[in-house]
Order: C-alpha cells, then sequence, then structure tokens
C-alpha cells in the first residue's frame, strides 16, 4: 500500500491553501479528502455585495509564497478581472470572488479527492490508516481541516429555525412571512438584517434584530490591534493558563466577531433613508439573552432576558434566524486513535505552538480548531499561509516556506529583564 507522507482531511479555505503551497513541491506527497463534491464556501451567506473582512493579500498562498502561482492576483489576471479589481481600489474582495477564486485553485489540484468521506481513522503502528467510503488511504500524518459546526443555542431545541449558514437558501421562505427575528451579534447578523431590510416595504413583514452584546459592535481594525495575529502574540497567548486563555477569549470577541464599521453606517443610514416615508417596521434590542422558545407550529414565542435591566419580557414571530457563530467539534471518526492526542482539561485538543495535537508532538496537526490556544489568529484567513507553512515544517522537518518569527512593534508579556532607565543628560 502507497504510504503517503501526510493525508489531510477536509478542504475548507485552511487545507486547500496546504494542497495549493505542496503542489508543486516533488518530495512532498500528500492527499486531500473531501465528502463533498465540490469547493464551496459559505454557500449559504453569498449576499450580494458582501466582502471578506481580510485584505486580498490574504488569499490561500501569498503570505508563504507572493510567487505562488495560486495567488489572488494571479487568478485576477487569468481571468481578466485584474484592472477593474485595480480600478476598484479596494484591498476586500468579494465574498462570492473569494469563493470563486477558491474554485479556481481547487481545480488544479489533483491531490484532492472529492465525494471522499472519512468513516474513521486508526493506526498501524507505523502510520495512519484513514478508512473513507472507497478506500484505505496509509499516511504517517494527519492534517485535520474539517473545519467548525453551526451553533445552536441549547435553548433552541424544537421548530423550523433558519441558522446564518443556510440563509440563501431559505431567504425566499423567510420573506413570505409576517415577521421575522435574527438572534446574533456579529457580521452575519448585520449582514443578514441589511439584506432583509433592503427588501422590507417590498414583502411587508416586520423585522427584529436582537443580540445579547451590549452595542452593535465594531470590529477593531486598528494597526496595533492588528499585530495580535502575529507569531509573537501566538506564543504569548498559547503559553498562558488555560482559565486566563478562555477568559480573553470572551473579552476579545470584538476583534474578530464584530461588524464592520462600513455595514454599521450602511445599516444606519438605510434606516435613516426608510425613515422618511415614515416609522420602519423593524426593532433593534442589544444586552437581551434568548432564555428560551416556543414552536406552536406557526410561531415561535421568545423568552427574552435584559441583562443590564435584569428584566424578563417575550416576543412572538413567525420566523427566526440564529446567526450564532460556529463551533469547533472533534469528529468521531478520531476515536480509535483517541489515545494518541492530548486533550485539556475540557476536553478540547491541547494545540502545542505549532498546531500539533498528538503526543508525539509532529504526527496530527490541526486548522481552525485551536481558538481556545491560538486566540484571534486562529479563524483569521490572513493567517492561513502562516500556519501552513509551520505544519509544513512539522511534517517535512525543514522551513519550506520562511516562518515568520517577529513582526510586532509591540511587546506581549512582561519583559525577560528589567527595563533600562532613560538616560538623563545635563
Amino acid at each position: 500500500m502507497r504510504t503517503y507522507d501526510f493525508a489531510a482531511i477536509g478542504v475548507g479555505p485552511f487545507n486547500l491553501g496546504l494542497a495549493a503551497l505542496t503542489e508543486d513541491l516533488t518530495d512532498v506527497d500528500g492527499i486531500f479528502l473531501e465528502q463533498r463534491a465540490g469547493f464551496d464556501w459559505h454557500p449559504g451567506l453569498m449576499i450580494d455585495g458582501v466582502t471578506i473582512q481580510v485584505p486580498f493579500l490574504a488569499d490561500l498562498v501569498t503570505m508563504a509564497d507572493p510567487t505562488s502561482r495560486f495567488s489572488f492576483l494571479n487568478y485576477l489576471k487569468q481571468v481578466g478581472r485584474l484592472y477593474p479589481f485595480y480600478i476598484r481600489e479596494s484591498f476586500y474582495p468579494l465574498r462570492a470572488e473569494y469563493n470563486e477564486y477558491c474554485k479556481w485553485v481547487a481545480r488544479q489540484l489533483p491531490s484532492i479527492r472529492w465525494n471522499t468521506r472519512v468513516d474513521s481513522v486508526t493506526h498501524d503502528g507505523e502510520a495512519y490508516l484513514v478508512h473513507t467510503n472507497g478506500e484505505t488511504v496509509r499516511a504517517r500524518k494527519l492534517v485535520l481541516g474539517i473545519g467548525t459546526a453551526p451553533r445552536v443555542p441549547a435553548a433552541v431545541d424544537q421548530g423550523p429555525y433558519v441558522h446564518s449558514a443556510d440563509y440563501l437558501p431559505r431567504k425566499a421562505e423567510l420573506q413570505q412571512l409576517d415577521s421575522i427575528t435574527i438572534i446574533g451579534s456579529g457580521q452575519s447578523a448585520a449582514e443578514i438584517y441589511l439584506d432583509l431590510l433592503n427588501d422590507i416595504e417590498t414583502y411587508g413583514y416586520r423585522l427584529s434584530w436582537i443580540t445579547r452584546s451590549p452595542r452593535f459592535f465594531p470590529m477593531e481594525y486598528t494597526k496595533l490591534t492588528l499585530e495580535m495575529t502575529s507569531p509573537e502574540y501566538i506564543r504569548y497567548h498559547q503559553r498562558l493558563p488555560l482559565e486566563t486563555r478562555d477568559r480573553l477569549g470572551r473579552e476579545q470577541r470584538n476583534l474578530y466577531k464584530g461588524i464592520s464599521g462600513d455595514l454599521v453606517d450602511t445599516i444606519y443610514d438605510t434606516l435613516y433613508t426608510k425613515s422618511l416615508a415614515g416609522p420602519v417596521p423593524t426593532t433593534l434590542l442589544t444586552g437581551t439573552a434568548l432564555a428560551g422558545v416556543i414552536w406552536d407550529g406557526e410561531r415561535w414565542t421568545l423568552a427574552l432576558e435584559h441583562q443590564e435591566e435584569g428584566s424578563s419580557f417575550t416576543a412572538t414571530t413567525r420566523g427566526l434566524v440564529l446567526a450564532t457563530g460556529y463551533a469547533p467539534r472533534v469528529p468521531s471518526f478520531l476515536e480509535p486513535v483517541r489515545d494518541r492526542i492530548n486533550w485539556d482539561a475540557r476536553g478540547r485538543f491541547d494545540v502545542t505552538v505549532d498546531y500539533a495535537v498528538d503526543r508525539a508532538g509532529d504526527e496530527i496537526f490541526v486548522q481552525n480548531a485551536a481558538e481556545h490556544t491560538h486566540s484571534v489568529t486562529d479563524p483569521d484567513l490572513g493567517m492561513g499561509a502562516y500556519r501552513n507553512s509551520v505544519i509544513l515544517r512539522g511534517i517535512t522537518g525543514r522551513e519550506i516556506y520562511q516562518v515568520e518569527k517577529s513582526i510586532a512593534f509591540q511587546q506581549f508579556g512582561a519583559p525577560t529583564a528589567d527595563i533600562p532607565k532613560a538616560m538623563v543628560t545635563s
């Protein structure tokens, strides 16, 4: 049986970037397994006109290899869109455009096996055996890139709710209802709210947006804050105690789970324009948590708690959209090799600074499954090429693509030596 250097399971943007970075390496033999028929990134949120929240340099390869033929700029050149993108003068590609770029890359990568579902992973004493619906793949190392799963509040255990991941396929159905309520605080909630707000007169529904956040907060995007997406911050955050990391994860939500400032302003301007014709049939509520739901077959009754006032109240709605984000998951196919993996006290992957989770420290690597150890850098598309450079170093034992070690002006954590007193001259 052929033994690959590594098998990557799941093909989202991060493992797709790894496939692109290894495609032209003649001495690295990898295979990528994906149960879907082809690449498609968040198809339920391909709302017209929305952009990704990182610059085009945060493509699949550029931050590791700016000369790669799989760069976003080369994609634009090949499809005849480079000059229009230049004239547009925006660093931020359309989300649909980014998706088409990823599909363009995926079509050029023979190392990807589509329609391949992984059922289990075992170990034969020397290598991993990845058992799929069609064959068994043998590989010395694994890279897990299965992505995250839609998060649904525990209070919602019934009824035909719509998660934001499925918004566009259900949009027409929602717009036939007399009322729609969105639960959530981040970019997806805001995009869906604006999309439905634009058609509010056409369909005549009442539209509500409820969030437990104290405000509709914009994502913090200042340059010194962006230095938190750096190798230095990864090393600092990863070595903090578990309790401290989890607390920071809650406190840093506005760094990567907020709303773009432009979108907040567009929503306000849209509300202002529509209000010229009279009151807009919409409700926006902050500081309000969803405590429970009842679905009676026609309407939802929402039990709500205002967190600042300490008061409780109810609201009814025909349509319920949960823009409540995504959660990491441990795939069941790992169960046979569970004893080869390091786990933290809360049952999560215990991820090293180099993204390994196995006890040997260089066999099983994870993509976008380390937010609890690597903080804001983990889901960031702009850090994907950096992480793949680190993972490739772990797989091959050499630095194929330069791994940046220090890029920040600021220092994270206490200095290792006393700060010298300033020199005083008379």
